[in-house]
């Protein structure tokens, strides 16, 4: 063989192994970016991001147990507030008073003069060209 076949052979193994390279590197690509590897990575990374509040969570919830107390119970108030006027029966009475204000707002509204003053004009008849 010449020098130059034998270069050409080299090349070609080369280029071939450089091929193989290629391609293996596609196919990793395309197992990485397939629907399952990228809800692999998201779901690993969520995962891993609510771990790290939960034990942040953890290590504040520990430090401050009254306040975390005070507001959940002023959170279960705020939303069962409802239920509790109307245990105590000022739901009733809440909503009159509002109803009371709006009527006699209402009441003030229609009250006032909004009609024109129109001028009044004499009635004539035809029989009244005596001049």
């Amino acid at each position: 063989m010449s020098k130059l076949e034998t270069r050409f052979e080299e090349d070609r193994a080369l280029r071939d192994k450089a091929r193989k390279v290629l391609l293996a590197d596609i196919e990793s690509a395309r197992t990485d970016f397939s629907a399952k590897g990228i809800a692999d990575r998201i779901g690993g990374r969520v995962g891993d991001g609510a771990k790290d509040v939960y034990e942040v969570a953890k290590i504040h919830t520990n430090d401050n147990r009254g306040i975390i107390a005070i507001v959940i119970g002023a959170l279960l108030v705020w939303l069962g507030r409802e239920p509790i006027l109307e245990a105590l029966g000022m739901v009733e009475e809440v909503l009159e008073e509002a109803l009371d204000e709006a009527a006699s707002e209402v009441e003030e509204a229609l009250s006032g003069d909004t009609t024109e003053t129109i001028p009044e004009v004499p009635l004539t008849t035809g029989d009244d060209d005596e001049h």
